[in-house]
């Protein structure tokens, strides 16, 4: 029988502690907001760009646009997988071209829902980069994809999962990291 331990890693106050630091370095490495544009990755990416995008809005006083993709048709393992996929559709209404596309995400893992965002961004125009804002980063890349700015590293084994929870989702904001099995 296998089990498991589940141990918070996160509590509300650490993420709202987190995404007010990833605002602020957002704005340090861009020279502010006047060219940037937040894009969340559905489920969880999306709620985060609209907190960054309130939490930048007010300390830089500007207009930030922001948007959304789904990934679902640009998954590796679409084809693969037995779950009906629920399509919610990419919400970009503003040009990307010749801006600072900051993608946001709640969880880095292997890099394969990060490549699916830019193939998406790709029918979208041409920014003039790219860079990426992620919550958690627990390493394991299988593609040579690194986050510009990361909430907490939480290095992880086989067999651990980390869990991202939003209030705007999930009525809370938490991170876990689960052991499962022998790591247990």
């Amino acid at each position: 029988m296998a089990s498991s331990i589940t141990k918070q890693v996160m509590d509300a106050t650490a993420v709202n502690r987190s995404v007010t630091r990833l605002g602020h370095e957002i704005l340090e490495r861009n020279g502010g907001a006047d060219h940037i544009m937040l894009v969340g990755i559905l489920t969880r990416g999306e709620p985060l760009a609209k907190r960054l995008q309130s939490l930048i809005q007010k300390i830089a006083e500007k207009d930030v646009p922001i948007g959304s993709v789904d990934i679902t048709f640009h998954r590796d393992d679409f084809r693969e997988r037995l779950v009906v996929p629920q399509v919610k559709g990419t919400d970009i209404h503003e040009t990307i071209d010749d801006k600072v596309v900051i993608l946001v995400d709640d969880v880095l893992f292997t890099g394969r829902t990060i490549r699916a965002a830019m193939d998406e961004l790709n029918a979208f125009g041409r920014p003039k980069s790219v860079q990426l804002a992620v919550l958690v980063d627990r390493g394991h890349r299988e593609l040579p994809i690194r986050a510009d700015f990361v909430g907490k590293n939480i290095p992880t084994h086989e067999g651990e999962h980390v869990e991202v929870r939003l209030k705007e989702v999930d009525n809370k904001d938490s991170v876990t990291l689960t052991r499962h099995g022998d790591e247990v």
